[in-house]
C-alpha cells in the first residue's frame, strides 16, 4: 500500500507541474488549425477603470500612460476610483479633467471598489488594470478585437515583470513565463482559466457585483464568465508591465494572500467541477488551478515521509529519491539564505521558488479556514519603475 501510495502521490505531482504542461501543448496545436481569425478593425467604446489606494505618487504616470493608449479618445472614458485614500490622490486627478474621479472615505477593499465604478459606466466593454503597471499603447486595440465573437465574455492581457536583478524579481518573472505559457494553451484549446487583474477586460452586460470579502476579484470574476458558456481569450500583444516585490518576503506575503483567495474562489466555484455541464473546462480548472491550490502540495508533503519509510524497508532506487528530495530541499534553503543576505540565488531559484509557492499554499490555507485574509490587504512594497527592465 506505501509503494502504492508513493507512486500515486509522484505521479500527480509530476502531472500537475509537468505533464498538464505536454498535454495542453500538444492538444492546443491540434486546437490552433481551427482557431478563428480576430477582427482587425473594431473599435467600440470602452471604459478603462483603475483602482488606486494611496497612490498618488505614481498617478500622474499612471493617467499620462492612459492618454497614450493607440485608440481613439472619444470612445475611450478613463475612470479612476481612490476609496480610502488618505494621501493627495484628488489633487493630483484634478489636473486631468478628462479623467473620471470617484471617492469614498472608507476603504472596503478592490473589489468594492470596483463594483461601485461598474455603476459608472455605460460603455458596452470595460477593462480593468493595476496603477502600478504600464500599458503598451496597443493594449485596448489588441483586446477589444476579440469581442468581435459574440462567445468571448471576457479578454485578459499579458503580465509582464519587470526585472531589477534581484532574487524576487527572476523568480517571479520565471513563474509568470511559465504561466503565460499555461495561459495560452488553456485559450487556445477553450478558455483561460482566471484573467489576471494587472489588465483584463469584460463585456459589460457580463459582470457580476462580487462580495465584499472576495479576495481573487479578477480570478473569480472571470471564471463566472467561464461558468456563463462564454470564452475567456487570452491576449499575449496586450501586456502590462509591473515591478516586482521589493525583497522576497514581500513576495512571500504576495504569494500567501493569492493561495488563501484561491482557497476561497474554489469554494465559491463548485459547478465548474461539475464534468457533465462543460467536461473541458472541468478538466482544465482541476488541472491547472484546482490541484495546484489543493491536493498536490498535500501530496508533495507527504512524498518526503513516505521516502524515509520506503527507503528504509526497501532501499535501493527509494534512498536514492529521498536523497534527491533532500537534496532538492537543501537547494532551496540554501537559495533563500542567500536571497535574504542579498546574494543571487542564481540556479538555486528554481527550488526555492517551487517551494515558497507551495509553503504559501499551506499557509494561505490556514488564513482561509481562519477566515483571517482580509479584502483591503496591505499591499506587498515594490521597487520602482525606474529601476527596472522588462523580464518576459
Amino acid at each position: 500500500m506505501l509503494l502504492l501510495l508513493f507512486w500515486l502521490f509522484l505521479t500527480i505531482v509530476f502531472y500537475t507541474y509537468a505533464g498538464y504542461a505536454i498535454v495542453v501543448w500538444l492538444w492546443a496545436k491540434i486546437a490552433r488549425r481551427t482557431k478563428n481569425t480576430v477582427a482587425e478593425k473594431f473599435e467600440p467604446e470602452v471604459t478603462l477603470i483603475v483602482p488606486a489606494y494611496n497612490e498618488a505618487d505614481i498617478l500622474d504616470a499612471k493617467v499620462r500612460n492612459c492618454q497614450a493608449l493607440d485608440y481613439p479618445a472619444e470612445k475611450l472614458r478613463l475612470l479612476f476610483i481612490t476609496d480610502g485614500s488618505t494621501d493627495n490622490s484628488g489633487q493630483v486627478l484634478a489636473a486631468y479633467p478628462d479623467v473620471i474621479h470617484l471617492h469614498l472615505p472608507k476603504r472596503a477593499g478592490k473589489s468594492m471598489a470596483e463594483n461601485r465604478a461598474m455603476r459608472h459606466v455605460t460603455t458596452p466593454y470595460v477593462i480593468f488594470t493595476d496603477c502600478n503597471t504600464v500599458l503598451n499603447p496597443q493594449a485596448v486595440r489588441y483586446l477589444l478585437r476579440h469581442y468581435a465573437d459574440p462567445t468571448v465574455g471576457a479578454v485578459s492581457g499579458e503580465k509582464q515583470v519587470l526585472s531589477d536583478g534581484s532574487t524576487s524579481g527572476a523568480g517571479e518573472g520565471l513563474y509568470w513565463q511559465y504561466e503565460s505559457f499555461l495561459k495560452r494553451c488553456d485559450s487556445d484549446i477553450r478558455s483561460l482559466m482566471g484573467a489576471a487583474g494587472e489588465l483584463v477586460s469584460f463585456r459589460t452586460s457580463l459582470f457580476q457585483p462580487l462580495e465584499a470579502d472576495t479576495i481573487l476579484d479578477d480570478f473569480v470574476q472571470s471564471m463566472r464568465i467561464v461558468h456563463a458558456g462564454y470564452r475567456v481569450v487570452y491576449e499575449p500583444q496586450a501586456y502590462a508591465m509591473e515591478p516586482p516585490s521589493f525583497s522576497l518576503r514581500d513576495e512571500m506575503k504576495r504569494k500567501v494572500r493569492i493561495c488563501a483567495g484561491g482557497w476561497q474562489a474554489m469554494s465559491r466555484l463548485l459547478p465548474l467541477l461539475n464534468p457533465l455541464r462543460q467536461p473541458v473546462v472541468s478538466f482544465l480548472y482541476f488541472s491547472h488551478r484546482v490541484l495546484r491550490w489543493s491536493l498536490t502540495p498535500a501530496l508533495l508533503a507527504l512524498l518526503l515521509p513516505l521516502n524515509v519509510v520506503l527507503s528504509l524497508s526497501h532501499g535501493g532506487l527509494y534512498t536514492v529519491l529521498l536523497g534527491l528530495q533532500i537534496l532538492f530541499y537543501g537547494l532551496a534553503a540554501l537559495g533563500w539564505w542567500r536571497a535574504t543576505h542579498n546574494q543571487a540565488a542564481g540556479p538555486l531559484l528554481v527550488p526555492l521558488y517551487f517551494t515558497l509557492m507551495n509553503i504559501a499554499v499551506f499557509q494561505g490555507f490556514w488564513r482561509f479556514i481562519r477566515n483571517n485574509q482580509p479584502a483591503a490587504w496591505d499591499k506587498a512594497q515594490r521597487v520602482t519603475h525606474e529601476s527596472v527592465t522588462v523580464s518576459k
